[in-house]
């Protein structure tokens, strides 16, 4: 069969019928570029950058609104102490090393370990200066917001080039949707 009917689909998938009912979502395109394009070990990579970029920038606005006091709570504190973030990415890293140290397959490539290990990384990185001295200047002016950029920036270029053909892919075949969405619109308007 030929035409504009049946056939393949630029991204590869098997089409019978009105191209428009056989169609997949963008979701699944998504999903079939995913498999075609990233290894465990890829994919745990991104979910690692993902979540270290998310909680990162999450961290830095809780902090922000603390501060400024437009959020309804403050620091936490244990026995008049105040404990930073740090302190939580240390424990996170610390339970993924014992998860690591098991050997668990099951868990080591659970995307839930990379997401925790991008997370407790990114709370203590972003408290690295404090490390650094052993003195609260996390607010100190100097350099702050060069760290603030320079952090955002690495997040988003890790998630990126970790997978690049997959980052790639997925923006042709969104566009390609998009595109054809656009097309059927038009031709259903006239």
């Amino acid at each position: 069969m030929s035409g504009p009917t049946a056939g393949m689909h630029p991204v590869g998938v098997a089409t019978e019928g009105p191209l428009t009912a056989a169609r997949p979502r963008l979701v699944a395109r998504w999903r079939e570029v995913a498999d075609r394009n990233l290894t465990p070990t890829k994919r745990s990579l991104i979910v690692t950058w993902a979540s270290f970029g998310t909680t990162w920038g999450t961290v830095r606005l809780i902090t922000h609104g603390i501060r400024g006091g437009w959020l309804p709570w403050g620091n936490i504190s244990a026995g008049g102490e105040h404990l930073h973030h740090y302190n939580f990415g240390i424990a996170t890293l610390a339970g993924i090393g014992l998860i690591a140290v098991r050997g668990d397959e099951r868990a080591v490539g659970h995307p839930a370990v990379a997401a925790a290990y991008g997370a407790g990384t990114a709370l203590i990185t972003d408290e690295f200066a404090l490390l650094l001295d052993l003195r609260d200047v996390y607010w100190a002016e100097q350099g702050r917001l060069s760290v603030d950029v320079s952090l955002g920036v690495l997040a988003a270029l890790g998630t990126y080039l970790t997978a690049k053909p997959f980052w790639d892919e997925i923006v042709k075949v969104t566009r390609h949707h998009i595109a054809s969405a656009a097309k059927r619109g038009l031709s259903s308007a006239g």
